[in-house]
């Protein structure tokens, strides 16, 4: 009888566990914009100021790729292409895994 209620408490948690594993869908909308020949994801990442996040896909490291770009001036492209408001180049900056943030300026 033990075993039995045991076995019932098990199956409970482990049944909480799975809603709590179930994957959130992403509140910012990401827009996909092809430059230079590579693909990037554009985000909203923060409303006031405005900034937005241009990450570009490694194409999986594929060594016979497009030729090398500057990615700073495809993540402007990027940014410009997703929104159509200017990338600030002097609020820009990127961090450790290669993403690149940016306010616009919508004139």
């Amino acid at each position: 009888m033990l075993l039995r209620g045991t076995m019932i408490a098990l199956v409970a948690t482990l049944g909480l566990s799975a809603f709590n594993a179930a994957p959130v869908a992403a509140k910012e909308e990401t827009k996909s914009v092809f430059v230079m020949s590579r693909t990037w994801a554009v985000t909203q990442v923060s409303d006031a100021p405005v900034v937005y996040r241009a990450t570009r896909d490694n194409n999986n490291l594929n060594p016979f790729g497009p030729p090398p770009r500057l990615r700073t001036i495809q993540a402007m492209a990027a940014i410009q292409q997703a929104t159509g408001c200017k990338a600030i180049y002097s609020s820009m900056y990127q961090n450790i895994s290669g993403q690149f943030f940016s306010q616009v300026s919508c004139n």
